[in-house]
């Protein structure tokens, strides 16, 4: 893997930071809505943003430890 610079970091964690906030935003709607098809819908999204997180942290972190 090439070596990232520290703005291209940086750029990685507000990334993650803001896939936390839109899984936990869906989530929070979903635990709010009365249709369970949207619920369900919206608890699926948010599982993939959780997923999005799981996958820039792992890169992130080794990113980090070749830097």
């Amino acid at each position: 893997m090439a070596e990232l610079t520290l703005k291209e970091l940086s750029y990685i964690e507000d990334e993650i930071r803001a896939e936390e906030i839109t899984a936990k935003t869906m989530n929070w709607c979903a635990s709010l809505c009365d249709d369970k098809n949207i619920q369900h819908a919206l608890e699926r999204m948010a599982e993939q943003h959780q997923l999005k997180v799981a996958d820039l942290s792992q890169y992130f972190n080794q990113a980090r430890m070749t830097h």
